[in-house]
């Protein structure tokens, strides 16, 4: 069975994250498998998977920024606002100008309220959004608000009649969906658009240089951890070292007295090893979660 930790994959396209979840089960021979955030089947990029005691730390990963590059198609609309589903309407984009583009992009950058793309995994009533719509619902999400720290036009390409794709790099809050990106720039250009590729290039501080490719992580199984527990938080959080008395008092679940840390930070014991994720609260230093073995 494979350590407790995180692994950082490069998801294939055609993959559920659902569906990566399974294959890394199967490969680190446990059940205790989940994923740090949903990417599409149509995405590929870094999608970080948690072992073991580790999935306690994949609520943090799913809140962290994210960074992608994607493909924006001008000039045609689809049901789920990304190639995967069916054309609901074109319009001639190629008279738009690269200036309208990079102002219409521009405009949808920093602090927004997003409406997400009504295909998608949020649950309406219990029941996730895309299960409404496929079953001939029609869907209307609240906005919320989301930070698009970077959204960067790197190419303007004019290859086939009538539609434009925009190459762009997007550096995001977490809920943050390209799909509805592309939408509504299709909007504001009054063409529509949709997404037709989208690669996720960071998670946090975990990029595509360190991911592995399922078929990497095939090769040395059961062996597929590549940042262990400790190593993982250490990456992830501040630390904090606990004396031998405040080890015992934290992994018991006891308060610490603060250190003036910036929270969660992550405390370890002497020997090393990872005790909590902590935050200091009403003048304690509190374990949001215990990670030391029982």
């Amino acid at each position: 069975m494979s350590t407790d930790g995180l692994i950082v994959v490069d998801k294939p396209g055609g993959m559920t994250s659902h569906d990566v979840v399974a294959r890394i089960r199967r490969l680190a021979k446990t059940r205790r498998v989940g994923h740090g955030g949903t990417l599409d089947p149509m995405a590929t990029g870094v999608l970080v998977i948690g072992v073991g005691r580790a999935t306690r730390l994949l609520t943090y990963v799913i809140g962290a920024g994210k960074s992608y590059a994607g493909t924006i198609r001008l000039g045609q609309t689809t049901v789920t606002d990304d190639a995967e589903g069916d054309v609901t309407a074109t319009a001639p984009a190629g008279q738009v100008t690269d200036d309208a583009i990079r102002s219409a992009l521009a405009g949808l950058s920093g602090e927004v309220d997003q409406v997400p793309s009504a295909v998608s995994a949020i649950k309406i009533d219990g029941q996730r959004a895309y299960k409404r719509v496929r079953d001939g619902e029609s869907v209307e999400l609240p906005a919320r608000r989301v930070t698009i720290s970077r959204l960067a036009v790197l190419a303007i390409r004019r290859t086939e009649p009538d539609v434009v794709d925009v190459d762009v790099d997007v550096t995001c809050s977490s809920g943050t969906y390209i799909r509805a990106i592309a939408r509504d720039a299709g909007l504001a250009l009054g063409v529509g658009g949709h997404l037709t590729a989208l690669r996720r290039t960071a998670v946090g501080g975990f990029t595509l240089a360190e991911a592995a490719t399922l078929d990497e992580l095939e090769q040395r199984a059961p062996d597929v951890v590549n940042l262990p527990l400790d190593a993982a938080a250490d990456r992830f959080f501040a630390r904090r070292e606990a004396t031998p008395d405040e080890a015992r008092v934290l992994a018991h679940g006891g308060p610490l007295d603060p250190a003036g840390l910036t929270g969660p930070y992550a405390v370890f014991g002497p020997a090393g090893g990872l005790i909590a994720i902590v935050s200091e609260r009403d003048g304690r230093a509190r374990a949001e979660i215990v990670l030391a073995p029982a």
